[in-house]
Order: structure tokens, then C-alpha cells, then sequence
């Protein structure tokens, strides 16, 4: 079968030819109908060696994915074949206190969280082996090129804004940073489940045009007169809700800078930027978090919300053999929404 692998530290991926895999006990076989292209597949290839703490090479990207049942391994009898499926992506122990609670990407185990694409052979591939059917959630009747998206991207953002619905009530502020493949999402898992009013900033007018189309009540360039402009809009009061979807040094620094007392700072980007935290430093009360993925749960009621209408991603596809190509694209900001690998 064919395959994008990374195949040495500091090349592009490239299409090769691998032996096809057989389930073993409790795995499960799909056909790729659809594996998304992500920022992180671009942190796993620009990490030197002495960094890389990821897969062995060669290693099959992908950790977003939907495919359907081909076959199943001895004990794992819960997904008939030709199934439509989708497939969470943070792969725990299933035995921890966290993965007890469907908490996987928060798995306790000494060995860490083995996602597929990257910590083993993932999606970006005409099969895949899925190492238990917990990890599989029926498609039904949603399309997998719209919804492959959401076992990461909708996921994540899912999870972060979950743990604020606490603060999106009527006359609330709520703030997306980046309304990339991420923040687009955000936006519309936003206004399904509060009532705040929802601003975006972003460094591209192209991007805020996706977030006003999707639902954004207002648009920022995140520039120098980012945060001045953000405080007039909530005339002064500040934001109670502020989702950072970049994570660098400038972005985390307008999150701090706008955030209003008692407010929320989620920290979702992957920019190695840092808040500092301490009296005075920020609002009283304000709560800064970082996040990583989301629940088993949490995956099932983004699936609910896509199939209710409420989330829909804006997607560019590409061919298995184009793949590559797709990589670029996101490299340069070129992918507006979601790149998805159509095998």
C-alpha cells in the first residue's frame, strides 16, 4: 500500500510503498477515507534529532482519521466490517485513573499517550491499524472528508472552551487568537454552546474573513492596536473568555493584556510562548491553563454537534500522492480551515 512517511531527520515526507498491516488481537483494520493535515506533523519534521521525541523513523503521518471497517482482530467484534468510523486520536494505557475517566490524553502511564502518526504508523496511508475499538466512533451519516477534522482540531477546541462554558453567559466576552484550522472551529463551538459575544484575531485578513463567516461577532488584526481595539469593544471591561491558538510570546502577551478579572486564559498553541503569573501580573482571579486534545467524551459531542449542523470545516482536499504538496501549503499559511489526504 501506499504511505506518506518522514523518513529522515530534516527531509520532506515522501509517498513509499509498505507492506499493508493485519490486525492483531482487540485491533482493528480500516481503509483511510480521509486523514487530516496538521501544524503538529510540522513540529514532529522541524525537530533535530537531539530533540525528537516522537515515532521511529520511518514514520507514517496522520493523526487525524476516518476510514471504514475492513477487518478486526480476535476480540475486537464491536465494529462490523464496512463500518464508517472515526477515530480518537490520543491513545492512553486504558487502564490509568485518567483513561478510567475517558481522559486518554491525560493517560498517566509511565510509557505517555502513543497517537497514531505520532507515536506509530498513522493515517496518511490507504490502511491503518487502530490498536483498540474504544478509539473508534461511528460516522453514520457525516461526510469524512468534513469531519476528519474534528478528531483534533474540533476536538482540541472543543476541550478548551469546554472547561470556560462557565464564563460564556449572556454579556460575556469570548476571544479567539488564530482563526486558523484550529480557531474556525473555535468560533462556531462557540456560539453553539454560549452566549458571549466572540471576537477573532488574526495577523491575516483572509483568516477573519473565515471567522466572520462562520460567526465571529467581531474582527481584529492582531496587531500593536490589537488589545486597544479589543478594549473598546468590551467597553473596557475586558475579555472573560480568551482561547490562544498560536501560543507565541506576541499572542499569550495580548491574551494577558486583555483579559478581564475572573476571566479564563486557555493556552492551545504550540508557540512556546509563556504567561507570567503572580500578583499583579494579571487580573485578579484570572485562570491561566494550557490544554492537550480532549476526551473520549468530548470527542463524541463534537460529533453530535457537526451532525446537529452547528460545526462545519472549511476544507481543501488533496490526493495521497499530492500530499507533500499539501504540507507546503500549510508551511507557507496557505490552508485556509483544514487540509485533509483523501487516499
Amino acid at each position: 500500500m501506499k504511505a506518506l512517511q518522514y523518513t529522515a531527520f530534516g527531509e520532506e515526507p515522501t509517498v513509499v510503498d509498505i507492506p499493508r498491516p493485519s490486525p492483531g488481537p482487540g485491533q482493528v483494520l480500516l481503509r483511510v477515507t480521509a486523514a487530516g493535515v496538521c501544524h503538529s506533523d510540522l513540529h514532529i519534521m522541524a525537530s533535530p534529532p537531539e530533540e525528537y521525541r516522537y515515532g521511529p523513523l520511518p514514520l507514517t503521518l496522520g493523526h487525524e482519521a476516518a476510514g471504514v471497517v475492513v477487518s478486526s482482530g480476535p476480540g475486537a467484534d464491536r465494529f462490523p466490517a464496512d463500518t464508517p468510523v472515526l477515530v480518537y486520536g490520543p491513545w492512553g494505557c486504558g487502564i490509568c485513573r485518567s483513561c478510567a475517566r475517558g481522559e486518554e490524553n491525560y493517560c498517566t502511564d509511565p510509557a505517555g499517550v502513543h497517537p497514531p502518526g505520532i507515536s506509530v504508523a498513522g493515517a496518511m496511508a490507504e490502511y491503518m491499524l487502530v490498536d483498540a475499538e474504544r478509539h473508534l466512533v461511528p460516522l453514520r451519516d457525516l461526510d469524512p472528508v468534513q469531519a476528519v477534522a474534528l478528531t483534533d482540531a474540533g476536538l482540541t477546541s472543543y476541550h478548551a472552551i469546554n472547561g470556560s462554558r462557565h464564563r460564556l453567559g449572556a454579556g460575556t466576552y469570548a476571544l479567539v487568537i488564530g482563526a486558523g484550522g484550529l480557531g474556525h472551529i473555535a468560533i462556531q463551538i462557540l456560539r453553539a454552546l454560549g452566549a458571549s459575544t466572540v471576537i477573532a484575531a488574526d495577523v491575516s485578513e483572509e483568516k477573519l474573513r473565515l471567522a466572520r463567516e462562520v460567526g465571529a461577532h467581531h474582527c481584529v488584526i492582531a496587531n500593536e492596536a490589537a488589545a486597544d481595539e479589543i478594549g473598546r469593544l468590551t467597553a473596557g471591561a475586558g475579555v472573560d473568555a480568551i482561547f490562544d491558538f498560536v501560543g507565541t510570546e506576541r499572542t499569550v502577551g495580548l491574551a494577558g493584556s486583555v483579559a478581564a478579572t475572573h476571566g479564563d486564559i486557555v493556552i492551545v498553541g504550540v508557540g512556546n510562548g509563556a504567561l507570567p503569573v503572580g500578583y499583579r501580573r494579571q487580573p485578579f482571579e484570572t485562570s491561566v491553563r494550557s490544554t492537550f486534545w480532549g476526551s473520549r467524551s468530548d470527542l463524541w459531542e463534537v460529533v453530535d454537534l457537526a451532525r446537529a449542523g452547528l460545526i462545519r470545516v472549511a476544507v481543501e482536499t488533496h490526493p495521497l500522492l499530492d500530499a507533500p504538496t499539501a504540507y507546503k501549503r500549510l508551511a507557507e499559511g496557505k490552508v485556509f480551515g483544514r487540509a485533509v489526504i483523501v487516499p
